[in-house]
């Protein structure tokens, strides 16, 4: 009997290859830049099961030119460049790992908050350039302590943020729970809470209703010198409207982990960060370090190898966020 094909788009570490060398045969691609849309439907065409990542984008395109496919397990949160109803049209299983990645992210959430309010990066080329004789009266900046945060995306890495800006003495507001009840915070529309707030978080999944959910009318409420931090999806956010509004002194800062031109199921979005982002001082961009936590990401893979096995092994698997026709598993 032939032994599955199982396709890796990302290097992984040895010993989850090794837990899907059991099973199957593997193909990594060892490149640090992900496959290329035509490399990628040239080796799905005899893959059994794919772990796939942000860089890569499964639609009803790719899924025709793999006949074999039974399973995408995303070593992944969030999956908008992933068609789940083409997957579940095709008969294949899509999955992701739902939790793993909350700590991570809110801690790096809370650091961005810390490095653009307090002018870190900026303080830190002051010391590197030589310039620093000993304390002087500059670099002020802004406090977590005593601080209204408002959190928009009240879900798990939400309400992660949320504990841990308690631990600040801050007073957290929350939009968009996904609970009411359970939001650890009281509740606000989205353009009142953003007019109270100095720091504004964005945890928020890129859906239809979420894309540009922040621009111009958003920033244009904000209480001067307002921080804002997105830990979510660039999507989200209109890059150049954020832009402006640091230009225009409209808000105090802008720091952000993701960006508009990751997002590879968004036809519009941006092949580049806009430039003036890019340039402006009053910016903390770090390149999608979220779950770049060792430990965590090895967790993550396993978890994803995890689905890519139950599948294999003709069971349901445990992170599915589908159920595809003919696929009933016992």
């Amino acid at each position: 009997m032939k032994r599955p094909q199982i396709l890796v788009t990302n290097r992984i570490h040895e010993e989850v290859i090794l837990r899907l060398a059991a099973v199957g045969e593997v193909e990594v691609n060892q490149q640090f830049e992900p496959m290329s849309p035509a490399l990628l439907g040239a080796r799905l065409a005899t893959a059994d099961a794919m772990m796939g990542f942000m860089t890569d984008r499964i639609d009803r395109q790719v899924l025709a030119g793999a006949p074999r496919l039974q399973v995408v397990a995303c070593a992944l949160k969030g999956f908008d460049s992933y068609d789940v109803e083409a997957c579940t049209d095709a008969g294949v299983w899509l999955t992701i790992v739902p939790d793993l990645l909350t700590e991570p992210t809110a801690e790096l959430a809370l650091g961005l908050a810390i490095a653009l309010g307090r002018r870190i990066l900026a303080a830190d080329g002051h010391v590197r350039s030589g310039a620093f004789k000993g304390w002087r009266p500059h670099f002020y900046g802004t406090g977590l302590a005593g601080s209204v945060a408002t959190i928009v995306g009240f879900g798990r890495v939400g309400q992660a943020i949320a504990r841990r800006l308690r631990g600040f003495d801050c007073h957290v507001i929350a939009v968009d729970p996904q609970d009411p009840a359970d939001a650890l915070a009281p509740v606000s529309p989205l353009v009142e809470a953003i007019r109270k707030s100095d720091y504004i978080f964005l945890a928020l999944p890129l859906t239809p209703e979420t894309r540009h959910l922040i621009g111009a009318a958003e920033f244009s409420v904000a209480r001067p010198g307002s921080l804002w931090i997105n830990v979510g999806r660039g999507s989200v956010v209109d890059e150049r409207a954020a832009a402006a509004a640091l230009t225009a002194g409209r808000i105090g800062g802008y720091a952000a982990d993701v960006f508009e031109c990751e997002d590879w199921g968004e036809p519009r979005r941006p092949r580049d960060i806009d430039t003036e982002l890019l340039q402006h001082p009053d910016t903390v961009l770090t390149p999608h370090i979220g779950s770049a936590v060792r430990s965590v990401r090895l967790a993550i893979e396993h978890r994803a190898a995890d689905n890519i096995l139950a599948v294999l092994e003709e069971r349901s698997p445990p992170d599915a966020v589908n159920r595809p026709a003919g696929r009933m598993r016992r």
